[in-house]
């Protein structure tokens, strides 16, 4: 089982879902308590980011948000980096 921590802007993203989008929480919710247990495989399409290094993956929690998280088996942590908007860029 791996521990889970949030980054702060990511915990200030989900606060503001769990408000205005119980729907988009609950999913992000699921995701979440599986992270716990298969970091790398289950729900949202699991995959290693291009550039991290085997240790930042992505899961699609909707078509346009995702959440970002980095793995570090050493220490049993999974650290969730970053959530919604991921392609805001393009």
């Amino acid at each position: 089982m791996y521990k889970i921590e949030v980054s702060s802007e990511a915990d200030k993203v989900v606060r503001k879902w769990k408000k205005s989008n119980p729907q988009l929480w609950k999913k992000y919710q699921k995701i979440y308590y599986e992270l716990i247990d298969h970091p790398r495989n289950g729900l949202g399409h699991p995959e290693p980011m291009k550039g991290g290094k085997d240790i930042t993956w992505s899961r699609h929690i909707t078509a346009h948000d995702r959440i970002i998280y980095d793995i570090y088996d050493d220490i049993v942590t999974v650290l969730v980096v970053e959530v919604e908007g991921h392609y805001s860029d393009k």
